[in-house]
């Protein structure tokens, strides 16, 4: 699962990663309204957090323009404690709840919980390809009913495969899905990435399959070999 925080408070957006990391998220963060647009007109989410009072552009104008695209992605929205008009603003304009500030970060992990099952853009929490299925929510993967041990960095590279099955990814795809907002890695990183997946996948009935010059693609056996 994968969330965007868009808050300019950096120590607040630091303590709001962190809680949500902890509970098995994968996080972004950016800090202005134009960057938080950006990141949702390219990338893929789960769930936005948004600060309503963003420099640059407005959470409201975010907001906005997300709706505008159709998205349907889940819209958690940070408020001041006493600032009613602003709740009523941005639920008006789409968001699906509000959270005062300061955060309780207990009940913020219970928010994105909640709204996470709710969300709509990426269908069922479990995720189904030949032997292979992924929980996205327990963020647990099993193939032919065994389960299997993967790092944090495999189970976000199993579920873009799971998001896209029989699809070509390159890798410029791969790091910018995989990649935390901000973050560098390597094509090099990718590959071992790749490979430390492959085979562990080896013992099912799909496998990882590289097309050169395409891409990647996660395929069942009889489709791969056939």
């Amino acid at each position: 699962m994968r969330v965007l925080i868009a808050e300019d408070d950096a120590v607040l957006a630091d303590g709001l990663a962190h809680s949500l990391r902890e509970a098995g998220y994968s996080v972004d963060c950016v800090a202005d309204g134009n960057a938080a647009d950006a990141a949702l007109a390219t990338g893929q989410f789960d769930l936005l957090i948004l600060d309503v009072r963003l420099p640059k552009l407005s959470g409201f104008e975010v907001l906005k323009r997300l709706r505008g695209r159709r998205s349907t992605l889940p819209v958690l929205i940070l408020t001041a404690l006493d600032s009613v008009d602003d709740r009523v603003r941005g639920l008006d304009l789409g968001a699906d709840d509000y959270l005062a500030k300061p955060v309780a970060l207990r009940e913020l992990q219970a928010r994105a919980r909640a709204l996470t099952r709710r969300g709509k853009d990426f269908g069922a929490t479990v995720l189904k390809h030949g032997g292979l299925t992924y929980d996205r929510m327990g963020r647990i993967a099993e193939i032919s009913g065994r389960m299997l041990d993967l790092s944090a960095r495999e189970l976000a590279l199993l579920e873009i495969f799971m998001q896209r099955p029989g699809r070509m990814v390159n890798k410029a795809q791969i790091v910018d899905l995989l990649c935390e907002w901000g973050e560098e890695v390597s094509t090099n990183a990718v590959e071992v990435y790749i490979h430390r997946l492959r085979r562990k996948l080896e013992p099912g009935d799909v496998r990882i399959v590289t097309v050169r010059g395409l891409g990647y693609a996660l395929e069942k056996q009889a489709d791969a070999l056939g």
